[in-house]
C-alpha cells in the first residue's frame, strides 16, 4: 500500500509541475531534504526575511514530519510545511525558487518555471557524484548513483561555489553546466562576523550547555557510507575511550559529539551524560563559536572550521581503507591539512593532549599550514547570503 501511494504521489506531483505555472513570489527552503533549519538555507532566509518587504512574498520551509514539533518551538516564526503533506505537495512543483542544500528526489520533476538555488553543503575534500569509484550506499550501483546525480545536477539553476578549488571541482563531480555563484558559503556569514564575539559565544554556551565556563572540544567526524549493519540500519563505533580523553581534560571542559543522525542514537555515553552532549541539530556554526578545537578526520567541517583559526587536530584511525576503497580525497590529505594527524589511537591521545595543553605552542607549529590552507580554501567574506538574495530579488 505505501509504494502504491507513493507511486500515486509522484504522478500527481510531476502532473502539477508539467502543467501548472508557478506561484509567482513563492520560496521553498529545506535543509538536508527536511531537517531543522540550517545550514546555508538557513542564512539566507534570514537574509531574506530580514532585508526584504515580504508582503508580496510567500515564503515557505519544507520539514520532515518527525522533526514538525520541535521546528515549530525552536523556530516559531517559519511557516513549516510537512514534507510529502498534501500542502507539500501542490507548493513545491508550483513554488518560484527552490532553495536547498541537498539532492531533491529525481523522481519529483521540477517546474521549468522554478528558480533552484543549490547552495551545496561543504568545500570537497572526499570524491563526489560521479569521481567516486565505488559506491557503498545499500541498494544503489555505481551507474544509477551516478546517472541521476547528472540528472539532478541538470536541474539546478545557480550552484553557490565556495571558492575556485571547489567549483572546478564541482563542474567534473557534477556535470554542472548552468551558472555558479562563487560567492564564499552564506552559512560562514555568521562566523565571519561573530568569531571573535566572546559576549555571543557565551550566550550560544549557555544556551546549547547550561553554562558558560570549561572548554569544549567538538568531534565532528565524517559519514562513512560502509558503516551499514543493513538498508537503513547504521552504526557508530566510538574510535577512542572517553575515560582516557577526560583523564587528558580538565574537569570542567566538556565534549560535543556531533554525529550523523542516523547513528546518534546509537552511541553509548554511560556515566559521562553530564560531560558528553550528542547534538546533530543545533545548527553547527553555534557549535564552531563555541567549540576551542575541533577533533576531525575526512569531514569538510575543517574548512569552515578554518575560518576561525582556531586548533584542530585529525584522527583518521582508517585512512587507507577510507581513501582506497570508500571514497578518495581530492587534497594531499597528508600535506596540507592544518594540524596533527593521528592514525591510530595510541598516537590520538598523545597528540590531544599536546593540542589543547599547548595550544599556542601547537598553533605556531601548524601556523604556516593553516595559512597556506586559509589562502586556498577558506574566503573570508560576511556578505554571501546577501549575494544570493540579491540574484532572486533580479526575477
Amino acid at each position: 500500500m505505501k509504494k502504491i501511494i507513493s507511486y500515486l504521489y509522484g504522478k500527481l506531483f510531476n502532473f502539477i509541475a508539467s502543467y501548472f505555472s508557478v506561484k509567482k513570489n513563492t520560496i521553498l527552503f529545506e535543509n538536508f531534504n527536511g531537517k531543522l533549519p540550517g545550514d546555508n538555507p538557513y542564512a539566507i532566509y534570514n537574509e531574506f526575511i530580514n532585508n526584504i518587504d515580504c508582503n508580496d512574498w510567500y515564503v515557505y520551509w519544507g520539514i520532515k514530519k518527525k522533526y514538525l514539533s520541535i521546528a515549530q518551538e525552536r523556530f516559531p516564526e517559519i511557516n513549516f510545511v510537512v514534507r510529502f503533506s498534501i500542502k507539500w505537495l501542490f507548493l513545491a512543483p508550483r513554488s518560484n525558487f527552490w532553495v536547498f542544500n541537498a539532492r531533491m528526489p529525481i523522481w519529483l520533476k521540477k517546474n521549468k518555471q522554478t528558480v533552484y538555488f543549490q547552495t551545496w553543503h561543504g568545500t570537497p575534500l572526499k570524491k563526489l557524484g560521479l569521481d567516486i569509484q565505488n559506491v557503498s550506499i545499500p541498494g544503489t550501483t555505481n551507474e544509477s548513483y551516478k546517472e541521476s546525480f547528472i540528472k539532478e545536477s541538470e536541474r539546478w539553476d545557480f550552484l553557490i561555489a565556495p571558492n575556485d578549488y571547489s567549483k572546478r571541482i564541482f563542474i567534473k563531480a557534477f556535470q554542472f553546466k548552468n551558472e555558479f555563484l562563487e560567492i564564499g558559503y552564506p552559512r560562514n556569514d555568521h562566523l565571519v562576523k561573530y568569531g571573535s564575539n566572546n559576549e555571543i559565544k557565551n550566550i550560544l554556551k549557555k544556551k546549547i550547555l547550561g553554562r558558560t565556563n570549561g572548554r569544549v572540544i567538538l568531534y565532528a567526524p565524517t559519514w562513512r557510507d560502509d558503516y551499514y549493519i543493513s538498508k537503513g540500519n547504521y552504526k557508530f563505533k566510538m574510535p577512542f575511550q572517553l575515560n582516557k580523553v577526560f583523564d587528558l581534560m580538565n574537569e570542567d571542559d566538556v565534549l560535543i559529539l556531533r554525529p550523523h543522525y542516523l547513528v546518534e542514537d546509537s552511541i553509548d555515553i554511560n556515566g559521562y551524560e553530564q560531560k558528553v552532549f550528542i547534538n546533530s541539530s543545533e545548527d553547527i556554526n553555534n557549535l564552531y563559536l563555541i567549540s576551542d578545537f575541533l577533533i576531525t578526520d575526512y569531514s569538510s567541517v575543517m574548512f569552515d572550521f578554518a575560518e576561525l583559526r582556531k586548533p584542530m587536530l585529525f584522527y583518521a584511525y582508517d585512512l587507507d581503507h577510507y581513501e582506497r576503497e570508500i571514497r578518495g580525497f581530492y587534497i594531499d590529505y597528508i600535506n596540507e591539512l592544518p594540524g596533527a594527524i593521528s592514525t591510530n589511537e595510541e598516537d590520538f591521545y598523545k597528540q590531544f593532549k599536546y593540542m589543547i595543553n599547548m595550544t599556542s605552542n601547537y598553533s605556531i607549529i601548524f601556523s604556516k599550514k593553516y595559512s597556506n590552507f586559509c589562502d586556498k580554501y577558506c574566503r573570508r567574506m560576511s556578505k554571501s547570503s546577501e549575494a544570493v538574495v540579491k540574484k532572486i530579488m533580479e526575477f
